[in-house]
């Protein structure tokens, strides 16, 4: 219950308040852990299973810090795809109500003059792009001199060769005397090396999902050799309440198999990266509402998408460990049941079965019959 809960007993009440309104009962594991720290200004390097409430988690103390007296910015939030910007800006939103704290999202590929426009407002918290912030940093639209603290969300996918520039560039414009906050859902070993060389002294914590919430999402396979997996997924897609994000290796595969879905009258929606934001928020929407059973999506493309009771996720090209970690955190999420579907090649087979054992998943065998999917009957050797 909330009120073992230390931080938020002495927490200012639009927090107490929004956080019942949400209908929590409890903090997860992760928000129990980190707030604390965080209201101390400590670093903090967190890795937390997709879907166990990491936003809340430095949301709702970095709400709870900001002076609305100052007009600057005081808190920046990066995160590495437009979707997921937005998604922790709807957050903060929610979570600042009933304050006067002000908040805005700047995303790459949005009209530059509409946000330095937001930018006069004086934001106390905003939630970025890396490559956005820095071009509103170098044309002094962006004034970075009060920002206390700065959140890495999905670290590993900021601080990768290509962003690593631009993020050293944002951290070195702001005090001296700053907070670094990283949340991931997967972390490397090299990657929590590169944030310690950012950070001073860190609390570094990694939370496994729990084995009850483990247990909300079964991970199967169905065997099928490679040019078979279009066929499946066309069953699959007729099943009663199929609702699946679906998710395949590149474009290239992404468009193959959505051209001979579409032939056999399959109806799907097809999320890429390259996509512009009206338009994927368009079929992201239709999807949510459950307009069609599919949505093919890259890996990149699927990055920071929330959608509430999403029953199933589907592996159709086989992903690496990491893949499979944040691919199949889209479903169960929050404790809610789901399933995650991989169809492999027998050579695939053996790989995914190293790869369970070692994330330590009970991976079972289905097959499609008559309309249904069963599990599949074990084989006994004598």
């Amino acid at each position: 219950m909330t009120e073992n809960w230390a931080f938020l007993k002495e927490a200012k009440p639009f927090i107490q308040e929004n956080f019942q309104a949400a209908g929590f009962e409890k903090p997860t594991a992760i928000q129990e852990k980190t707030a604390e720290w965080i209201t101390e200004k400590r670093d903090v390097i967190a890795e937390s299973p997709t879907g166990t409430g990491k936003t809340l988690a430095y949301v709702l103390p970095l709400l709870n810090k900001i002076d609305v007296n100052i007009k600057h910015p005081q808190v920046l939030i990066l995160a590495p795809s437009r979707e997921l910007v937005m998604q922790i800006f709807d957050v903060v939103q929610e979570f600042k109500q009933g304050s006067d704290i002000k908040a805005v999202s700047l995303i790459g590929g949005a009209n530059i003059k509409k946000q330095q426009e937001k930018l006069k407002k004086h934001p106390n918290i905003v939630v970025a792009t890396p490559g956005r912030v820095q071009e509103l940093i170098k044309i002094k639209k962006l004034k970075m001199h009060e920002v206390k603290t700065i959140v890495l969300d999905e670290a590993d996918q900021l601080l990768v060769p290509e962003h690593m520039k631009t993020i050293q560039a944002i951290i070195k414009s702001t005090l001296k005397e700053r907070q670094i906050l990283c949340f991931s859902a997967t972390l490397k070993e090299e990657t929590v090396q590169l944030i310690k060389e950012m950070t001073s002294e860190p609390e570094v914590l990694k939370i496994a999902r729990s084995e009850e919430e483990a247990q909300k999402v079964g991970h199967y396979y169905l065997l099928c050799d490679q040019r078979d997996k279009v066929k499946l997924l066309q069953k699959l897609s007729r099943l009663e309440d199929m609702q699946a994000l679906v998710f395949v290796r590149d474009i290239t595969n992404l468009s193959i198999y959505a051209e001979k879905l579409a032939y056999h009258h399959v109806d799907l929606g097809v999320l890429h990266s390259e996509a512009k934001k009206a338009e994927r928020a368009v079929i992201l929407k239709s999807f949510e509402q459950r307009e069609f059973p599919l949505l093919l999506a890259t890996d990149i493309a699927a990055r920071g998408i929330d959608i509430d009771d999403l029953p199933y996720v589907i592996h159709a090209d086989m992903p690496n460990e990491e893949g499979y970690i944040h691919r199949s955190g889209r479903t169960g999420r929050a404790g809610k049941e789901g399933a995650v579907i991989s169809l492999v090649t027998p050579q695939e087979q053996s790989m995914l079965k190293k790869m369970a054992k070692k994330l330590n998943l009970s991976l079972e065998e289905i097959v499609y019959k008559q309309g249904q999917l069963h599990l599949a009957e074990k084989q006994y050797k004598n």
